[in-house]
């Protein structure tokens, strides 16, 4: 009967620190989970920004050129006038 009760209290201690164990696994998956969700979140702002960044030089070099056209376009209509 002392047998049984040891090899008893036996699991239950190990049944307990495997418990701990595995909570503290749980706890370092979540905390994992957490910190690579927030690189992704910071890597997907910065992709953002870089976007951004790109679209607002494009809408520039448009808006460049778009003068540049209008300009020529003054000029010509100035030199056909003077002809």
């Amino acid at each position: 009967m002392f047998k049984k009760f040891a090899l008893l209290a036996t699991m239950a201690a190990f049944f307990v620190a495997c418990g701990s164990s595995t909570q503290e696994n749980m706890e370092n998956k979540a905390d994992e989970a957490a910190n690579s969700a927030q690189e992704m979140m910071d890597k997907a702002a910065a992709e953002a920004e870089a976007a951004a960044a790109e679209a607002a030089k494009a809408a520039e070099a448009a808006v460049d050129t778009a003068a540049a056209a209008a300009e020529t376009a003054i000029d010509a209509a100035k030199d056909a006038a003077a002809h």
